[in-house]
């Protein structure tokens, strides 16, 4: 996760922004969008451990990305980075803390079933890696 962030730090330092407003395929989001998503779902799943591990029987909530994303059509690709960057690095934090209880504590989820602190941390690392693939792609126009 320390590596995905300081990558999409690099890749998108020097981006203008119209840069942030560039799609990697039709019908795609765009970077800005790209970057306030990472932001979101870092604070959404992160949010989900810190309960699971404060909550006995915690159940998830779930959300629509989709409804998320229109909320926040203002925040620009920057500000969105920084959000995303912030969360991540605090999840970060967390996670390095954690011991293996910790780790294998359980929650559930209506759409997911059983779900552990674990999986969240396995979640979040692959997500940030799909979406860096896709600013990666955006890079290159």
């Amino acid at each position: 996760m320390r590596e995905t962030n300081e990558r999409i730090q690099v890749l998108i330092s020097g981006w203008s922004a119209d840069r942030f407003e560039r799609r990697y395929a039709l019908g795609k989001w765009t970077a800005r969008q790209l970057l306030t998503h990472l932001a979101q779902t870092e604070m959404a799943l992160g949010a989900r451990a810190r309960m699971a591990l404060a909550t006995p029987n915690y159940v998830a909530q779930p959300f629509d990305q989709d409804q998320w994303m229109a909320l926040e059509s203002r925040l620009g690709g920057r500000d969105a980075f920084d959000a995303f960057l912030a969360a991540s690095r605090m999840n970060v934090t967390l996670f390095e803390s954690l011991s293996t209880a910790q780790r294998a504590v359980a929650l559930s989820h209506p759409e997911y079933g059983a779900l552990t602190v674990d999986w969240i941390i396995h979640q979040l690392a692959g997500h940030q890696i799909h979406h860096l693939r896709q600013l990666e792609a955006i890079a290159r126009l």
